[in-house]
C-alpha cells in the first residue's frame, strides 16, 4: 500500500485516480503530477516502484495538500468572519454565501425543516 502525504492510496486503482484521494489534488493536478514524474497514467498504484513513488512524493511536497490546506481554508473563513463582511456573516449563520436562493432550497446548508407547532383551539 502506497502512502503519500499521510494518505494510503488504494492499490487496485490507477495512479491517476489514486492520487485524487489526497485532499487538494483533483484529476487535472493529478495528471500534471504524473506527467512531471514521467509515470504512465494507466499503471496501478500497487505496480509503482519505489523510484516512481519517490518522484511523486517529491512533487507533492511542493504543493499545499491535506492538513495544511484544510488549515488554510479554515483560516480564510475565520478571517472573513472576523472582518464582518457579507460572506463572513453568511458563514457564521451557516447559510449559502455564493448567492443561491434560500427561500425554497438550501436544505443541505440549513438542515431539516423546522416544524412550527400550532396552538390548540378551545
Amino acid at each position: 500500500m502506497a502512502r503519500i502525504a499521510g494518505v494510503d492510496l488504494p492499490d487496485n486503482k490507477r495512479v491517476e485516480i489514486g492520487l485524487t484521494y489526497i485532499f487538494g489534488i483533483g484529476r487535472s493536478v493529478s495528471n500534471k503530477i504524473i506527467d512531471e514524474a514521467s509515470v504512465d497514467k494507466n499503471t496501478k498504484v500497487k505496480d509503482l516502484n519505489e523510484d516512481e513513488l519517490g518522484k511523486i512524493r517529491k512533487i507533492i511536497q511542493s504543493l499545499i495538500v491535506e492538513g495544511d490546506l484544510r488549515r488554510q481554508l479554515n483560516m480564510d473563513i475565520k478571517r472573513l468572519s472576523d472582518l464582518g463582511c457579507y460572506r463572513g456573516l453568511r458563514h457564521r449563520r451557516q447559510l449559502p454565501c455564493r448567492g443561491q436562493r434560500t427561500k425554497t432550497n438550501a436544505r443541505t446548508r440549513k438542515g431539516p425543516r423546522k416544524i412550527s407547532v400550532g396552538r390548540k383551539k378551545k
